[in-house]
């Protein structure tokens, strides 16, 4: 048997693993924001009948309950599901979700839903009767909180987000159910800001170190009865250092939404104070606002603005922070699941007690002038273009091949493919080519 990669084994955690119920998203048939398609031999597989409530596991933690049909025209490796439900997973055409029956949802005693603002503008009436009422009557759909669903009616179409439901998170709306719309409608910017938060998928040429930031902080997080069981300490500690623009805060941000923890962000310049006192009040705030909501991250971005070395600082606030900080990072809880985070791009102007072994600190690396990292940053950005050459000057390399290569094949589904050029081309040409899409 041949050995595998190190590079293979390093990154082995990021790959998805294979399981019936992980399938593929395809684009729906009809588009029902409550129902998803599967073959018939994938629900006897999943033993699911036609009409069972099912819950939907896509990126980010996002989950879902909808209505389950048969479709014989849909491959037994996909789903199909209309764009309401990808956003509400978080996920597009080709994205991995997951299925498990629901066999415990119950009728919903109330729900409380909101229209989104930029939809209601110069629409008068009842919200009720016109759009809520026609869209739930005898349909018994399936809601989860936090859903957005978008109903047409009166020549409108208006989008709608579940606020609250009772029982929480699921239930299904039943005649009884009562259904609250009253309140200020939702701002557009508020739900488009959650749905640009950051996840692994968005993060290019980091494989190595997502791999270590999974096995040292979202396993400690997601599963920690599994390090009691075998008595290993997970880190309590994590130091990201790198030139900027590596990705360094962006990690950060995506492991607290691939977890679900709390994240607590604390910008070094910012938390320093002239009066005496506050800079360490507000530090022991933070941590102990973590330990309120833990499982818990505390990212401190900046770390060398507010721990350079005590031996080279003259101001006695430097000093008395870097000693709290100490103080609070030895004082956390074994068992609290807090884990702090930190990034710098000048490591060695970092005090030596806080890189000491143990704060499990690692190099975040990433020369975006290679060819490579611009590859999969484009491919991790660009993945919903079409193929398409752009208008530049065609080269040839020396064997005298021309310079464009087809990086990924197309997909069978939507013809999905990126090309790009050889090493030859950098960041100027790189520019060029967005240009031209």
């Amino acid at each position: 048997m041949a050995a595998k990669n190190p590079d293979d084994l390093a990154t082995a955690i990021l790959k998805t693993k294979q399981k019936p119920n992980r399938l593929l998203v395809e684009e729906a048939i009809n588009d029902d924001n409550s129902v998803v398609s599967l073959s018939q031999a994938k629900m006897d597989e999943l033993m699911l009948f036609r009409g069972d409530t099912v819950l939907l596991k896509g990126k980010k933690r996002r989950e879902t309950v909808c209505i389950v049909l048969s479709d014989e025209t849909c491959p037994s490796e996909k789903i199909r599901m209309n764009r309401c439900i990808r956003n509400n997973l978080r996920v597009r055409l080709g994205d991995v979700v997951s299925i498990q029956p629901c066999p415990d949802v119950k009728y919903g005693k109330r729900i409380h839903v909101l229209p989104i603002d930029d939809t209601v503008e110069g629409l008068s009436g009842s919200l009720f009767e016109v759009y809520l009422k026609p869209y739930f009557l005898e349909a018994y759909r399936p809601i989860h909180k936090g859903d957005l669903f978008l109903v047409r009616g009166g020549m409108r179409a208006v989008e709608f987000k579940v606020v609250e439901t009772d029982p929480s998170p699921y239930c299904i709306v039943a005649p009884d159910t009562v259904i609250h719309c009253d309140g200020e409608p939702i701002k557009r910017e508020e739900e488009e800001e959650s749905l640009n938060e950051v996840g692994y998928d968005d993060i290019g040429g980091c494989r190595k170190q997502l791999a270590q930031i999974k096995e040292m902080v979202e396993l400690p997080l997601r599963h920690p009865s599994l390090f009691r069981a075998i008595g290993v300490k997970p880190p309590r500690g994590i130091l990201l250092y790198g030139p900027p623009g590596t990705g360094k805060t962006l990690i950060a941000r995506a492991v607290a939404n691939e977890t679900g923890a709390f994240f607590f962000l604390i910008n070094g310049p910012e938390i320093m104070s002239k009066l005496a006192g506050e800079s360490e009040s507000n530090l022991r705030k933070a941590f102990e606002e973590a330990e309120k909501n833990a499982p818990s991250i505390i990212f401190i971005d900046e770390l060398d603005a507010i721990a350079p070395k005590r031996e080279k600082t003259h101001g006695e606030v430097e000093r008395r922070i870097v000693s709290q900080l100490l103080t609070l990072m030895d004082g956390l809880k074994q068992r609290a699941h807090v884990i702090v985070m930190a990034a710098t791009n000048r490591p060695n102007s970092i005090d030596a007690a806080l890189r000491r072994f143990g704060e499990g600190a690692f190099y975040l690396h990433s020369s975006l002038s290679s060819f490579f990292l611009w590859l999969v940053l484009i491919r991790g950005k660009c993945n919903f273009l079409f193929s398409r050459k752009p208008n530049i000057p065609s080269q040839k390399n020396a064997a005298g091949e021309n310079a464009w290569n087809t990086v990924t094949k197309p997909s069978s589904s939507n013809g999905i493919c990126l090309r790009t050029f050889t090493a030859d081309y950098f960041a100027n040409d790189i520019v060029a080519l967005f240009k031209t899409l």
